[in-house]
C-alpha cells in the first residue's frame, strides 16, 4: 500500500512538467527565485505535501486554492486567514465566507512543519498559500506558472475585512466586480478567476435562495435551468441540509478545465455569483463564451490573474514576520 501511494505521488508530481506559464510580477519585491539560496528544497517540499493531500482527497485541491483567494482579498496576501484567535487577534476563520467551509489548514500545518525542519523561519505562510494554490491547480490538470515569492506574514487579522471584502455567493454582479476592483483586479480577472469553480464543492446553504426564493417572492431563480433546479432540490430542501455538498461543475468536478463556462451558458451555474457572469454584463458574457470555446485561453488568463491576485498588498522587507507556525504570531 505504501509503495503504491508513493508511486501515485510520483506520478502526480510529473503533472507539474506540462505547459508552464511564466509571467513577470508587477511587484519587484516578489520573484520566483526568492528561496533558491535560503531554502532550495522549499518548492519541492510544498509540492510533495500538497500532492499527498490531493491523492488522499481530490477535493483538497479546491480547498487549498480557495484559501489563497480568501487570504488575498483581506489585507492582501499575508496569511492573516491562517491565524487562530489569540493575543487580541480575532480569527478570520469565523467570518461568514469561512465559517464551516474554509478547510485545508492541517495540510498547511504539515507543509510549514516540514519547512521549519529544513530551513527554520525562512519560508512564509503567505508564500506557502500561494505555492499550494498553484500546485493544487496543476494537480487538477490546470495550468502551471511561476509563483513570485518573498511575501511575509501578517501579525494581525481582520474579521470585518473577511466579512466585507470577499465576494459572497448571493452578491450582485456589480457588488462582486466592485470587490475585485477594490483589490486592483478587473473584469477579466473576475471571470477568469471565477473559473476556479471548475473544481470543488459548495454547500446547500450557499445557493438555497436560488431554488426557492431568489427575489423575495417565494419563486426560484428564473435564470437557473429548471430541470437542474429540480435535481438540486432533491438534496437541498427549503430547510435543513445546510451542509450538503454539491459539485460546482458536475461535468468534470475534479478536472481543471473550461466545462464550468459551458455550464454557465447552459444556465447551470450553481451559485448566483456564477450565473450573473452571463446575465448581468455583456462584457462578462463575451468572456464566458470565449473561455467556453477556448480552454487554452482560459488557462492562460487564469494563470495570469492568479499571479496578479498574488500581488495584492504583500508584506515585504522588514514588514510583518516569518511565522514559526502558521496559526499564531511569533512571541515577542
Amino acid at each position: 500500500m505504501a509503495r503504491s501511494m508513493s508511486f501515485f505521488i510520483f506520478i502526480a508530481l510529473l503533472a507539474f512538467a506540462p505547459i508552464c506559464f511564466s509571467f513577470k510580477s508587477n511587484n519587484d519585491n516578489l520573484y520566483p527565485q526568492y528561496y533558491y539560496k535560503s531554502c532550495p528544497q522549499a518548492l519541492e517540499i510544498v509540492k510533495s505535501v500538497v500532492a499527498k493531500a490531493v491523492a488522499k482527497e481530490s477535493r483538497m485541491a479546491a480547498s487549498l486554492l480557495r484559501l489563497h483567494f480568501h487570504d488575498c482579498f483581506v489585507k492582501g496576501c499575508d496569511a492573516s486567514l491562517l491565524l487562530d484567535s489569540s493575543n487580541g487577534i480575532v480569527t478570520e476563520k469565523g467570518s461568514n465566507p469561512n465559517k464551516n467551509s474554509a478547510r485545508g489548514f492541517e495540510v498547511l500545518d504539515e507543509i510549514k512543519s516540514a519547512l521549519e525542519k529544513e530551513c527554520p523561519q525562512t519560508v512564509s505562510c503567505a508564500d506557502i498559500l500561494a505555492l499550494a494554490a498553484r500546485d493544487s491547480t496543476v494537480l487538477s490538470g490546470g495550468p502551471n506558472w511561476e509563483v513570485p515569492l518573498g511575501r511575509r506574514d501578517s501579525r494581525s487579522a481582520s474579521l470585518s475585512g473577511s466579512n466585507n471584502n470577499i465576494p459572497a455567493p448571493n452578491n450582485t454582479f456589480d457588488s462582486i466586480l466592485s470587490k475585485f476592483k477594490r483589490q486592483g483586479l478587473d473584469l477579466v480577472d473576475l471571470v477568469a478567476l471565477s473559473g476556479s469553480h471548475t473544481i470543488g464543492n459548495s454547500r446547500c446553504v450557499s445557493f438555497r435562495q436560488r431554488l426557492y426564493n431568489q427575489s423575495g417572492n417565494n419563486k426560484p431563480d428564473s435564470t437557473l435551468d429548471q430541470s437542474y433546479a429540480a435535481q438540486l432540490r432533491n438534496r437541498c430542501p427549503k430547510s435543513g441540509g445546510d451542509q450538503n455538498l454539491f459539485f460546482l461543475d458536475f461535468v468534470s468536478p475534479t478536472k481543471f478545465d473550461n466545462s464550468y463556462f459551458k455550464l454557465l451558458l447552459a444556465s447551470k451555474g450553481l451559485l448566483n455569483s456564477d450565473q450573473v457572469l452571463t446575465t448581468k454584463s455583456e462584457e462578462s458574457l463575451a468572456l464566458v463564451k470565449q473561455y467556453a470555446e477556448d480552454n487554452a485561453l482560459f488557462l492562460d488568463h487564469f494563470a495570469k490573474s492568479m499571479v496578479k491576485m498574488g500581488n495584492i498588498s504583500p508584506l515585504t522587507g522588514s514588514s510583518g514576520e516569518i511565522r514559526k507556525t502558521c496559526r499564531k504570531i511569533n512571541s515577542s
